[in-house]
């Protein structure tokens, strides 16, 4: 015991006389540790806690404060209670020792043996011997910190000061100017107001003390380490002055005051903070700033240029107009809302009338503000304005006045979630039902686009409201776009037509299939226009959200596709495709409506896989070609079919993978209908003389590779062997990935090991054979194989994942898939649309890029250094696809490292190269880091060059980072401005257009630099 001891005066002698900071380390090891206790430490500090000395005593106060932060949570109360006192006391001692005594204080305040009433004790001694304001910011923020703890631990404690503790706080925060500090007296502020903590007699003084900040001017210097943004303090400030309704006497005519500022982001704020006072506040608050508060709002509405002041002021008005409408009314008391309404009305109303004048819309906004702001509300504007605008659109002629009197009209036809009527409630807009239809259908009926557009949206509008379009409106509705869509050119009004008729099929079906489906039927197949007919398949994809239509719509897509195999009608291969596009469309409504799903499971899946089948078939037997046969279509078909699969539930999913394996495998065609097919059917066997059978693997692909991974396929080892012997020995190109492609699929889904594992090994032998053998025809498919195994393997990371992909980093140097290989990483990094992607439920892990990234990117560059000079450019292709499909943030980590190897991708002869490289560097070149900024020299060499390059692709990216580099520090750039604006004039005369357009924005920026007026 006694060596403890004389350790510890040690410690306290080191640390005091010796001025050793890192023996208060030391001393909290051994009080943690139980060497010592806080109180034997206390005993040994005893000299230098009573010395004569100021700075003596302040290294004793100052080694015990630094031991407790480390071990308050080890102290019994008796041991918190004598030091309270101790501290309490030094607080009264020189100056030089109250920064000691605040850290003591503020680690004795988060014990949780704290003694009670000693929360009020130390708040007493701080406000009556502690000047805070004269304090440093670390000290301050002590103080602050102090009291956020024991408002979070002793609440009621000091709520029993009473008004006491709020006069306290006032007087500690008067005057505080560092951002950091306002945070923590915000928090404080905050809490006193929202916890009800009693403001007595200084309500006042808190709402000075506080809005001498308001507003928020602070802009945070460059590279701040602490993070503070104007907006944390704005939002914070907001939440103290917009607490309590107490405030509003002082607040409203603060803000009536600031709105009269030049600053704009001082009337944003004060707007926001007016518009957050109506979520505390009731009309008796509000009632005497009405008409001062109007004013302010309607003139920076009307005046501003901002779209930030005026959506402010917007919220503003919504928000005090939601307010009033909260409150309730008695017969002998005012209507506060019908007061404030009738003076927007008054100001805004007559506007209206005049369509021409620029201020229409700055009313209109603010009249819609209003109305969307509660049901009363909607009720008493749409009262007045909407039988004006409906007047003023019957009285004028010119189709732009109607056009912007409707498009004001749509803002109050929509209604907010603020102004929706409850249950039991009518729409506003019952009483103007039939003239409002009148209107719609009328300018339905005009020849201006942009009537007709805006009558589409209005027409939306209505229909999702219920009981505003009667039966009788709504078959009118369909008829008159039935029309448009059959009649209407324009492709903004199409666009308008197929979107409105969408929102009123989901709700209104029954109208659309009796109405609209038979009339687009017939038109898809006549002998009418190509524009026609694509407009109504669109149309066709667009209204078929509900079971009822999809029923009634995919018979006719169907159609169109067995008219084009048999030849009865002329459809070209792009109506087919068109078609296909609009069926996958409809199958992905299955996503929500299982009932969809599961139509397309009974009907659709099979309809196609007999259509492909007798195509490929009759292609094979007679030679007769099918659009069906088309690589396009099939492709094309694919998204429709793994759409329709990924939605199914367990039991369907079960049965499709069923029927497909026994199909593709066994040649059971028992579920397809009209199955007149030959009994011997084999559609994974490679056939010379007909790709036909063999290429429909690719819809065995969407049926199997897009369901859920729960689901278990049949026979799935015998299904991998045929892929694998297809996708290796078929010479076919759109078999044989698609052969891949589906394996791969297989193979990421399957559970590991050991099938999965003998898989692996069968498979990666047999590719390692083909590789090997370089005069075998099978190469490419092997290599091929051994992409789309990669891929599968790398996104779930799988082990082997890393001996295939070092595979793919040693056929770079092949002379033949050296440049296959290249590319093949960009399959590796991007998204495939078709299969290995999260909408098919493939096991996709996080951050598989950068994962393959760190583990590759050395590798890439070794093997860069080290091959032949005729090779390194597939090593430079390579290297600019992996960077291009990284996230932006580790592009901007990882280019110092590698910005030689992209430098000299820009000389690589190879265009998808550069345009690869300049894609990759053009974000980078907007926040460009220092290793870039040491290679300008070469990098404007080579972008310079590539501006006159013979791809026009290349011309437009290479110019668009030149116009990047414009925007670095213009002492760095300035020295290249004359070469540059040289360069850039042969650009200039480009032959297209588009190349002109970068160059005359990239020179205006070169021509500017260092010019007076310049940037």
């Amino acid at each position: 015991m006694a060596a403890d001891n004389s350790v510890l005066l040690g410690l306290v002698e080191e640390f005091v006389s010796g001025q050793v900071d890192s023996k208060a380390t030391d001393t909290a090891t051994g009080v943690k540790t139980g060497q010592f206790t806080i109180l034997q430490l206390v005993e040994a500090l005893g000299l230098s806690l009573t010395s004569s000395q100021p700075q003596t005593r302040s290294r004793g106060v100052q080694l015990l404060s630094l031991v407790l932060q480390e071990c308050y949570s080890c102290l019994s109360e008796r041991e918190v209670e004598v030091l309270l006192a101790f501290y309490e006391n030094r607080l009264k001692d020189h100056y030089v020792i109250t920064p000691h005594v605040l850290q003591g204080l503020k680690a004795l305040t988060k014990c949780s043996v704290l003694p009670p009433g000693s929360a009020v004790s130390i708040l007493r001694s701080i406000f009556q011997d502690v000047h805070v304001q004269s304090l440093m910011l670390a000290e301050r923020s002590c103080v602050y910190n102090i009291l956020i703890s024991l408002m979070e631990s002793r609440e009621e404690e000091l709520k029993g000061l009473g008004a006491d503790f709020t006069f306290g706080f006032v007087q500690s925060v008067d005057g505080e100017r560092d951002p950091r500090n306002l945070l923590l007296a915000f928090q404080v502020a905050r809490n006193i107001i929202h916890r009800g903590y009693d403001l007595g007699k200084f309500v006042e003084e808190l709402f000075e003390v506080t809005s001498c900040y308001f507003p928020i001017d602070f802009s945070p210097p460059p590279n701040d380490p602490h993070g503070i943004t104007q907006e944390d303090l704005i939002l914070s400030l907001r939440a103290v002055l917009t607490g309590t309704s107490r405030f509003a006497e002082f607040l409203l005519p603060l803000i009536i005051e600031k709105l009269d500022s030049d600053v704009q982001s001082a009337k944003v704020d004060s707007l926001l903070t007016l518009a957050a006072c109506g979520l505390t506040y009731t009309h008796k608050e509000l009632a005497e700033f009405l008409p001062g508060l109007w004013s302010s709002i309607r003139r920076e509405v009307f005046q501003t240029a901002s779209e930030r002041v005026e959506s402010a002021g917007l919220s503003a008005l919504s928000a005090l107009t939601s307010c009033l409408s909260r409150s309730v009314l008695s017969s002998d008391s005012e209507d506060y809302l019908q007061v404030f309404l009738h003076l927007v009305l008054k100001d805004c109303q007559h506007h209206l009338c005049e369509p021409d004048l620029k201020l229409v819309w700055p009313s209109a906004k603010l009249l819609q503000a209003a109305a969307g702001a509660s049901y009363r509300a909607s009720l008493i504007v749409s009262a007045v304005v909407i039988p004006a605008l409906l007047e003023q659109y019957n009285n004028r002629t010119q189709c732009a006045q109607r056009r912007t009197l409707l498009e004001v009209l749509q803002g109050f036809v929509q209604p907010t979630p603020l102004s929706r009527p409850a249950d039991g409630e009518e729409s506003v807009l019952v009483a103007f039902q039939q003239s409002l239809c009148s209107v719609v259908f009328s300018a339905l009926v005009e020849s201006s686009a942009g009537l007709q557009v805006t009558a589409t949206r209005v027409l939306t509008a209505l229909g999702q409201q219920p009981g505003l379009l009667a039966q009788t409106d709504i078959e009118k509705a369909v008829d008159h776009l039935t029309r448009l869509i059959l009649e209407e050119g324009d492709t903004q009004v199409s666009l308008a037509v197929v979107e409105c008729s969408g929102s009123l099929a989901h709700l209104h079906p029954k109208a659309f299939i009796s109405r609209m489906i038979p009339r687009l039927r017939e038109e898809i197949l006549s002998e009418c226009n190509a524009a026609v007919r694509q407009r109504c398949v669109t149309a066709v994809a667009s209204v078929s959200s509900q079971l009822g239509v999809v029923q009634e719509s995919t018979p006719v897509l169907l159609q169109v596709l067995a008219s084009a195999h048999t030849g009865s009608c002329s459809f070209s291969m792009e109506e087919v495709t068109a078609a296909c596009i609009s069926l996958q469309r409809i199958a992905a409504h299955a996503h929500d409506a299982e009932e969809i799903g599961q139509f397309f499971h009974d009907n659709i899946i099979p309809r196609l896989l007999g259509l492909a089948l007798q195509a490929a078939l009759q292609s094979r037997d007679s030679g007769r070609s099918s659009p069906l046969t088309d690589e396009a279509v099939l492709s094309a078909l694919v998204p429709v079919i793994s759409t329709a699969c990924a939605a199914l539930q367990s039991g369907s999913a079960s049965r499709m993978a069923a029927q497909a394996v026994s199909l593709f495998l066994h040649g059971d065609v028992s579920f397809l209908p009209e199955n007149a097919f030959p009994s011997q059917i084999h559609l994974l066997q490679s056939q010379a003389e007909s790709w036909g059978p063999s290429q429909l693997v690719c819809l065995l692909m969407a049926c199997v590779c897009s369901l859920p991974r729960s689901v278990d396929i049949p026979e799935i080892d015998m299904l991998l062997v045929q892929l694998e012997d297809l996708s290796c020995t078929c010479s076919h190109l759109f078999s044989y990935t698609f052969a891949a492609k589906c394996f791969a699929g297989l193979v990421n889904k399957r559970p590991a090991g050991e099938a999965l594992d003998a898989v692996l090994e069968r498979v990666l032998k047999r590719i390692s054979v083909e590789l090997d053998n370089v005069s075998s025809s099978q190469r490419t498919q092997a290599f091929t194989l051994l992409l789309w195994v990669a891929k599968a393997l790398l996104l779930r990371y799988h082990p082997l994942s890393t001996a295939l992909t070092d595979k793919l980093f040693a056929l770079l140097s092949d002379p033949e898939l050296g440049s296959q290989a290249a590319d093949g990483f960009c399959v590796l990094m991007s998204d495939s649309p078709d299969v290995l992607n999260r909408s098919c439920h493939a096991d996709v892990r996080i951050m598989y890029r950068q994962r393959f990234f760190a583990e590759n990117s050395t590798k890439l560059v070794k093997g860069f250094d080290s091959a032949e000079q005729e090779k390194k450019s597939c090593y430079l292709k390579a290297l600019s696809h992996i960077v291009n499909n990284l996230p932006r943030e580790v592009q901007l980590t990882e280019l110092p490292a590698l910005l030689p190897l992209l430098l000299e991708a820009l000389s690589c002869p190879d265009q998808a190269v550069q345009l690869s490289t300049l894609s990759c560097l053009q974000p980078v070149l907007l926040e460009p880091p220092a290793a870039l900024r040491n290679q300008l020299e070469a990098l404007f060499s080579r972008l310079l060059a590539l501006a006159t390059s013979p791809a026009m692709k290349v011309r437009i990216a290479s110019l668009r980072c030149v116009h990047a580099l414009s925007r670095l520090p213009e002492h760095m750039v300035l020295p290249f401005r004359a070469r540059v604006l040289k360069a850039l004039a042969a650009p200039l005369d480009d032959t297209k257009r588009l190349v002109r357009k970068e160059a005359v924005a990239a020179r205006g920026e070169w021509f500017l630099l260092g010019s007076p007026g310049g940037r």
